[in-house]
């Protein structure tokens, strides 16, 4: 797997990086919710580079004109719950694209919240046979619920490629995938941080990307 990591290099994605991980700021649920997905729609646009396009002629008020424009079928799937943030803002530019969702969860077995397994409850999937496959997930902590939802959508059908789009990853998770996913996958990351905390929690992170967005769970 390629790891494509936007913050090697300044752009204006570190003003949203700070407004998303700062403890003050993104107590504003509604900017963090906008942030999240400005941050998808950064990625998405890098993302579009690396995609097929065939030229077509089209007809503008004073003369035809060639422009190349996208000949992929793109499918973006998502992993509830903060996914969905993501994958909105993705989106936002591959407008035309088919959608899939899978619910992919921690169930914790201590009360200190450190001993987990992850399962699979749902997925709702169009057939992703020869399709270019965009899976999405803000948070990559350990990458076992990225790796449980990509093989519950291979029962759908298997994708011509595959690319991932997450806003921070921890060294681990990268590690990890790339042992288990295609090696002609991409993974396009916003930030790499290195460690995780004893809860599986990325450090330095954001804190808990669904809660701040939709409210804190029971």
């Amino acid at each position: 797997m390629k790891v494509c990591n936007l913050s090697d290099r300044n752009s204006l994605l570190n003003n949203f990086l700070k407004e998303i991980r700062s403890i003050d700021i993104q107590k504003d649920s509604m900017r963090f919710r906008r942030n999240l997905e400005r941050v998808a729609e950064i990625l998405s646009y890098e993302l579009s580079k690396e995609l097929s396009y065939s030229s077509e002629v089209i007809q503008t008020p004073l003369a035809e004109t060639k422009i190349n424009t996208l000949s992929e079928k793109i499918v973006i799937a998502s992993i509830l719950r903060a996914g969905v943030l993501f994958h909105q803002g993705v989106l936002n530019y591959f407008d035309k694209a088919e959608n899939a969702f899978v619910s992919a969860f921690r169930k914790y077995k201590d009360s200190s919240h450190t001993d987990f397994d992850v399962f699979v409850e749902y997925i709702a999937s169009p057939d992703l046979n020869g399709r270019t496959l965009i899976l999405c997930d803000p948070m990559l902590a350990t990458g076992e619920s990225m790796e449980l939802a990509y093989k519950a959508l291979l029962t759908k059908g298997t994708p011509r490629k595959l690319h991932v789009l997450s806003l921070i990853a921890s060294e681990q998770a990268i590690a990890h995938m790339q042992k288990c996913f295609p090696e002609n996958s991409t993974l396009w990351v916003a930030a790499v941080d290195p460690l995780l905390n004893k809860s599986s929690y990325i450090v330095p992170g954001l804190g808990d990307a669904g809660d701040l967005a939709f409210g804190c769970k029971l």
